[in-house]
């Protein structure tokens, strides 16, 4: 069974705070829906609210189009996966993921049924007799979501799961928990302020920021197509510059800059005058002057820093104006072009960068 999830406008305050304010989404049934976020920005919060752990302020839940209001966690069709696991260290691996079902008054022949048929799901195969400390940090959270799994919900929510594992394990699980996710087919919601994970399992991604839904969309429109400068600056790296727009054509904007006129998409119709900030990703930024190309954007500056991250080489420039920008290289298995302390003039495409109204950036 799966079922779609409704936030129907809810507001959860606690005092004066508000944690939570007027989120309306669905989540479509079947669907990977995960939350983006930096810690404190309310995306825990509505999935205790959907868990029932918590009750909106205002606005209702809905799961399968029945409203949820006054069902306690242990009533609703979901399951949660906490942070933390809490796996039973003294039970065995088998009893872990049927513990649930016992709860449930299932006979023991059913639950030892049921836990060969998921310990077969999450690859464990054979493992269900050994206690949970004997498990590495990624088998441990398969058995938590085989555990989760185990009660058949319609919704299952996960809260950071992978947040306490090495980063290679974390990117292996990240493959494993969409592959289960497809597998069972249920809804699947899930917390995280890791954008590599979010853009790599999701459907679609709610990106948010002080409570507020800031845009809802895939992962590959929310990178290239940022509704807001919190979303830009928060979702991968982005090289921002402030300015106020000179003009307009069609589709694009022409924004004065410290670093000159930029040039960028305009998707938000912003007009002459406003204020504005320029985003262009560091893999836009090419070395050269593309005005030669036709490329309206040229920016000069001087290498400061230079980052080899193996496959890839993030190169610094000190730009006109003070501002620091990233420009990305792939390294090529020499030093790279360009040497700290060297003057550099690089350029992008119109299509590659995006102006939008000026507002917060992630981290301030």
């Amino acid at each position: 069974m799966s079922a779609d999830v409704e936030l129907d406008h809810i507001t959860v305050r606690f005092g004066d705070y508000v944690a939570v304010d007027d989120a309306d989404l669905r989540v479509e049934d079947g669907e990977f829906f995960s939350f983006l976020g930096p810690s404190g920005c309310g995306k825990t919060t509505i999935l205790r609210t959907i868990s029932g752990f918590l009750e909106p302020s205002e606005g209702g839940v809905r799961i399968g189009g029945r409203d949820m209001r006054g069902i306690g966690p242990n009533r609703r069709p979901t399951a949660l996966i906490f942070q933390n696991l809490a796996l039973f260290p003294l039970m065995s691996v088998a009893d872990n993921i049927t513990y649930g079902l016992r709860v449930r008054g299932v006979s023991g022949a059913e639950r030892r049924r049921k836990a060969d048929e998921l310990l077969e799901l999450i690859a464990l195969r054979g493992q269900g007799d050994k206690k949970v400390g004997e498990l590495s940090g990624g088998q441990r959270q398969r058995v938590a979501i085989a555990r989760a799994l185990a009660v058949e919900p319609d919704v299952l929510l996960l809260d950071e799961p992978l947040s306490a594992l090495d980063l290679k394990l974390r990117q292996h699980m990240r493959t494993e928990l969409r592959t289960i996710q497809q597998r069972v087919g249920i809804t699947f919601i899930y917390i995280t302020h890791d954008q590599g994970e979010a853009l790599t399992m999701s459907d679609r991604i709610a990106v948010m920021s002080d409570g507020v839904v800031q845009q809802i969309d895939q992962g590959a429109t929310v990178y290239d197509n940022p509704a807001t400068s919190f979303v830009a600056s928060f979702v991968g790296e982005n090289n921002p510059f402030f300015g106020r727009v000179s003009r307009t054509e069609t589709g694009f904007a022409v924004a004065d800059t410290a670093s000159g006129a930029l040039v960028g998409r305009n998707p938000q119709g912003l007009r002459e005058g406003e204020k504005a900030i320029v985003f262009v990703r560091p893999e836009a930024l090419v070395v050269g002057n593309g005005a030669a190309n036709g490329q309206a954007n040229v920016i000069r500056g001087m290498v400061t820093n230079a980052e080899f991250e193996g496959p890839t080489v993030n190169l610094y420039l000190r730009v006109e104006g003070g501002r620091e920008v990233m420009l990305l290289m792939p390294h090529s298995g020499g030093a790279p072009s360009l040497a700290i302390g060297e003057e550099a003039v690089v350029s992008f495409d119109p299509q590659r960068a995006v102006v939008l109204p000026e507002g917060a950036l992630a981290g301030e």
